[in-house]
């Protein structure tokens, strides 16, 4: 076998002791977070330890999709409440004076609601209900006052 010059020798013993020093620190670290999380467990306890462990993840698969399902069931009866709200403020007659008169839209998410008018005159105010349906009125023709109040609600979320 050939013999290695001198000048070839010292830089590769450097170099596998550097390595050596490398794989000490890599060993070391593992070592050491594996000596803190078995602290205090046995060999007979740790098979035990991990089944726990297991257990508690299946368990918390189980909490988050039964989290996850009742946030769906949350959002579905959601759009059923009331999300749109649109008021409109108006003067119907020319004799009386100011915008006392109103239109309050009340919709949920698929445009279904109510519309409560009033109707300010001098002798009195009258009040009257409409039901809406998909954003028209069910029962009763709309005005265009009711109708831009259901329009301003649709804007408004």
């Amino acid at each position: 076998m050939p013999e290695l010059p001198n000048s070839i020798i010292a830089p590769l013993i450097s170099a596998v002791l550097l390595w050596l020093l490398v794989l000490t620190g890599i060993l070391y670290r593992v070592m050491s977070r594996y000596n803190a999380l078995s602290h205090g467990v046995t060999k007979q306890n740790l098979s035990s330890l991990l089944e726990k462990i297991l257990s508690e993840i299946d368990l918390s698969r189980k909490e988050a999709q039964e989290v996850i399902r009742r946030c769906d069931k949350i959002e579905e009866e959601s759009i059923l409440h009331a999300q749109k709200i649109g008021l409109l403020r108006f003067n119907p007659f020319s004799d009386t004076g100011g915008d006392q008169s109103f239109i309050l839209a009340i919709l949920n998410g698929k445009d279904d609601g109510v519309l409560l008018s009033s109707l300010h005159g001098r002798t009195g105010t009258r009040w009257y209900a409409k039901r809406v349906k998909e954003g028209k009125g069910l029962e009763h023709e709309l005005s265009s006052e009711e109708k831009l109040a259901i329009k301003q609600a649709k804007v408004i979320k």
